[in-house]
């Protein structure tokens, strides 16, 4: 059954970037410029293509190219990212992506990339993620956290080989386990490692937010398309689950806190509604959810954006501009109106 749609007191849409898959990851700067961090080409990882970051000057209406944090290497594509501000106001990225046979062979190698002129120029950092010895993979999703001082954090997910795997009774292309960490930086993000693990065996893409020291929240996929809510109370240093917070096919998410105090929601809906028993609908929208104590409850979902005929699309990213308004970014392979991929931008503000 399709949500409600969220009741808005303003709402501009526009298809901001063309032709490009997008997934992006959005970048407040201090003096009001909006960073999206984007995979720049119109398909779904597997062309050839860089992590490409662009720049909206106008609350996020128009968009231009500013730079490129992770050109790729002949073979492979550079589509996942964990992006945002360091401590010293530069710009820090995590990039990953894939390589090899249909660019779908292996996981290639993070790589940490910094800017200090906005995005603009980028130069990667000689030092490499240091992963548990037991994983296969890392790979890139979400924000950046800075905790003050020289100290960062930022969400991953690796993938490792059951025991069944790694005694051979079973075979398969990719580890068949993901787990979700958070990796710190003591040195302003150049170079990262001493990861804990938020959750286990079954999760993926994780949006993190730090509120306070003692009070971490992430909204974790599951290997089965919800997503689960797991709390810190040490800055990020040993988490629990909480519950579920969206059924399957409500994924992923990302986690805002708002002006007003509240704890914004967005997610993909990513659902294929059964039309009859050999038909389906295919259901895409961005999902809503506010929280007003600080994740401990949450209002019942609601749409943001419908999506009608796209068959791709979802993973929303939003920022709060200083008069209020918000600006989510989202990417779609084909609305109604623009039968293309594309960078969506919805700018609105919650009458609820």
């Amino acid at each position: 059954m399709a949500l409600p749609a969220l009741l808005l007191a303003q709402q501009e849409r526009y298809i901001a970037i063309d032709n490009v898959c997008a997934w992006p990851n959005l970048t407040l700067l201090p003096g009001g410029t909006i960073l999206a961090h984007i995979f720049g080409k119109p398909a779904h990882g597997l062309i050839e293509g860089d992590l490409e970051t662009w720049a909206s000057d106008d609350e996020g209406r128009l968009w231009t190219r500013q730079g490129v944090p992770a050109v790729h290497e002949p073979g492979t594509t550079r589509i996942h990212v964990a992006a945002g501000l360091a401590n010293d106001g530069s710009l820090v990225a995590i990039t990953t992506g894939w390589g090899g046979p249909g660019l779908r062979g292996h996981v290639i190698e993070p790589w940490v990339s910094r800017s200090t002129d906005g995005g603009k120029t980028w130069q990667r950092t000689a030092g490499k993620l240091k992963a548990p010895s037991n994983v296969q993979h890392l790979i890139a999703f979400g924000n950046v956290v800075a905790m003050g001082g020289s100290k960062l954090a930022a969400p991953l997910y690796a993938g490792r080989r059951s025991p069944a795997e790694l005694r051979g009774e079973k075979k398969s292309l990719y580890p068949s386990l993901n787990d979700s960490h958070l990796f710190f930086s003591n040195d302003d993000g150049r170079t990262w490692g001493d990861p804990v693990l938020i959750g286990s065996e079954k999760y993926n893409e994780t949006a993190v937010i730090r509120l306070r020291a003692d009070r971490w929240l992430a909204a974790a996929r599951t290997i089965g398309g919800a997503m689960d809510l797991f709390i810190s109370e040490d800055e990020g240093r040993t988490w629990k689950l909480d519950g579920p917070l969206t059924p399957p096919s409500h994924h992923p998410g990302h986690l805002l806190q708002l002006k007003d105090g509240r704890i914004l929601l967005t997610y993909g809906i990513r659902e294929r509604l059964k039309v009859s028993a050999t038909l389906t609908n295919p259901d895409y929208a961005i999902g809503v959810r506010f929280s007003k104590d600080e994740g401990r409850t949450w209002s019942a979902p609601s749409r943001l954006v419908s999506l009608p005929g796209s068959t791709d699309g979802g993973y929303p990213a939003t920022v709060q501009l200083p008069d209020g308004t918000l600006v989510t970014a989202y990417y779609s392979n084909g609305i109604p109106e623009h039968r293309r991929y594309h960078m969506g931008v919805v700018r609105w503000r919650s009458a609820e």
